[in-house]
């Protein structure tokens, strides 16, 4: 409680703005905030991008997607001097500043003049105080983060502590920036056939189309992929939860592959075509808990049992252990030579907003 009180004083203390500046700068009505899915601009002084705080701050915001073919950042970074902060800049929608208040080089200055006196001996008190959030600052829909410190030390220290909590800030934010244009019209084709093949209610966009439904699978796909625009398919698959070692990494592979191998094919008329998880490079696994269900994520990539085709894949096993019953949902991406971080964070979207429990919710 004591943190977030300190961070309300810090609020209440903070000058954002010099004179002639601010609100009344962009003439009264704020615009809409703008900039692609996962991009942030960050504004910290050249040198101290070059030294240790930059090289944490890759760390997090660009930081290896795991499980990848290749490296891809988590997110698309902008990185900018402070000075040259422009009014076009600041009205991208996810804005981080970064500074230390010991450092003296112009574009450090820039930042530091926006704290006030009282701010900084609040900030020089307590070391643990480090980031500052302001929505809506210079445009509407719009996150600034500032993240600051006494000096490298404390700053580094603490965004080393914090590392999930910052990634996760802008993953939740994005994932539902995204949300609201992808779900805005669903398949409720899809849908029916979710609820009666597998007792769930999933969310997918009206692209969607039903690829194959059979009871315990659902296969989906985007009928028309182009060379700007990814082919990505979904599938869904339910089978009574026994034990938990259905929950173990290795045996969620196998689980894959048997419902992959003979369900799923790069050519539905060559059966030697269906998808196996690549092994070369080593799946990532990470546990969660969505609606009250235990839930491993697993990414990875894929390829076709011939080798034709491969790819990137984003699943989520998830127990529901009040109807006995364990799901595998998953997205996986077919864009050669291409970036998949966009693909899979809209599978990431669509999967998140699945409720295996709906069956109960209904009273069945």
């Amino acid at each position: 409680m004591k943190r977030f009180t300190h961070i309300i004083l810090i609020l209440s203390a903070l000058s954002l703005f010099s004179c002639g500046e601010g609100k009344e700068g962009f003439g009264g009505s704020k615009p809409k905030a703008k900039g692609s899915i996962g991009e942030i601009v960050l504004a910290i002084d050249s040198a101290k991008w070059a030294g240790p705080v930059g090289e944490e701050l890759r760390g997090i915001f660009e930081s290896d997607l795991p499980g990848m073919l290749r490296s891809e950042p988590m997110f698309k970074v902008h990185r900018v001097d402070p000075r040259g902060m422009t009014r076009m800049l600041k009205m991208f929608t996810n804005l981080v500043y970064v500074t230390t208040f010991d450092d003296k080089s112009g574009g450090s200055q820039v930042i530091n003049a926006q704290f006030s006196k009282e701010s900084k001996e609040k900030a020089a008190a307590d070391p643990g105080l480090y980031s500052l959030r302001m929505e809506d600052e210079y445009a509407i829909g719009q996150e600034v983060l500032y993240l600051f410190g006494n000096n490298e030390e404390e700053l580094i220290a603490n965004l080393r502590k914090n590392k999930d909590r910052l990634q996760n800030l802008f993953e939740v934010r994005e994932r539902g920036r995204l949300e609201k244009a992808l779900l805005a019209r669903k398949n409720s084709a899809a849908q029916h056939e979710a609820r009666n093949n597998l007792g769930i209610q999933i969310q997918p966009p009206v692209s969607y189309q039903i690829a194959k439904s059979e009871p315990g699978f659902l296969w989906l796909r985007q009928p028309s992929p182009t060379e700007k625009r990814p082919d990505i398919s979904l599938f869904f698959y339910e089978m009574d939860y026994t034990s938990e070692e259905q929950t173990f990494p290795e045996n969620i592979v196998t689980l894959r592959d048997s419902i992959t191998k003979t369900r799923i094919f790069g050519d539905p008329e060559n059966p030697n075509s269906y998808l196996v998880t690549e092994k070369q490079i080593p799946p990532a696994f990470r546990n969660l808990v969505i609606n009250d269900n235990f839930t491993v994520e697993i990414r990875g990539t894929w390829k076709t049992n011939n080798i034709s085709m491969g790819g990137t894949y984003l699943g989520y096993l998830m127990v529901d252990e009040a109807k006995g019953k364990l799901y595998y949902m998953e997205g996986f991406v077919y864009f050669p030579n291409e970036i998949h971080r966009d693909a899979l964070r809209e599978i990431q979207t669509i999967l998140l907003n699945t409720d295996v429990s709906w069956m109960e919710n209904q009273g069945a």
